[in-house]
């Protein structure tokens, strides 16, 4: 798939599908244009020369952004190919992935280097789950990993429907899968932090990694998806 521009300035590109507890993950980065002609590159997918070519045609490649410990198995190519580009990490992730290098881990404030361009803070309260949120300011578009997932019934099987239903990931009603809303059991109180400054955005349209896209009715569709932590 091309480049797909949903607002002035964002692109989102759809990769391979990988497969994660059974399941076909579909993967999806995006793309931001700042001022200057620098790129931000959220999830970065595999990169192949046709999607480099793509990226090159746009702007200059200058931060590319793990947004949580999961989303870092294309890292390496593209930092091979961007030699000159900075390298964000999830917390937790500068351990897990050493053979990387990060120019800095990512916490809850907004970088100087794309503050005023895009927002952020950090969803945790989870020992397993922690995320970097993010907010596309002038398209108010919220871009997301793993946060809500929201697969369309039609890419899975029969039996992998029926587990994808049971645990609350399926489109129009996608969610946080049910074993990571279990984990923040003892956390609730960051996550409706995070949650509260997610919902003072009000995001029109929301980018989801793993399925289906929101777009015009964001904010409805965040206080849904986030209704467990009520």
């Amino acid at each position: 798939m091309a480049f797909q521009q949903i607002a002035d300035n964002l692109w989102i590109h759809d990769g391979e599908t990988v497969r994660f507890l059974g399941l076909p993950y579909s993967t999806r980065m995006t793309v931001v244009k700042l001022d200057q002609q620098r790129l931000w590159i959220h999830s970065p997918i595999g990169l192949t020369p046709v999607l480099q070519e793509e990226i090159d045609s746009i702007g200059k490649v200058r931060y590319l952004v793990a947004p949580n410990k999961l989303h870092h198995l294309f890292l390496s190519s593209w930092q091979a190919a961007y030699p000159e580009a900075e390298c964000y990490a999830a917390p937790g992730l500068m351990a897990k992935r050493p053979d990387l290098a990060f120019a800095k881990e990512l916490n809850a404030s907004a970088e100087a280097v794309w503050k005023g361009e895009i927002a952020q803070t950090l969803f945790s309260g989870s020992p397993w789950m922690q995320e970097v949120v993010f907010f596309h300011i002038d398209s108010k578009t919220l871009i997301l990993a793993d946060l809500i997932e929201n697969f369309e019934p039609s890419v899975f099987n029969r039996w992998q429907r029926f587990v994808a239903g049971l645990t609350g990931i399926v489109a129009p009603n996608g969610k946080t899968p049910v074993d990571w809303r279990m984990s923040f059991l003892f956390g609730k109180k960051q996550a409706r932090a995070a949650l509260a400054t997610m919902l003072e955005w009000q995001p029109d349209n929301i980018v989801i990694a793993h399925g289906e896209c929101v777009f015009g009715h964001g904010t409805d569709f965040l206080r849904r998806s986030f209704s467990w932590l009520e």
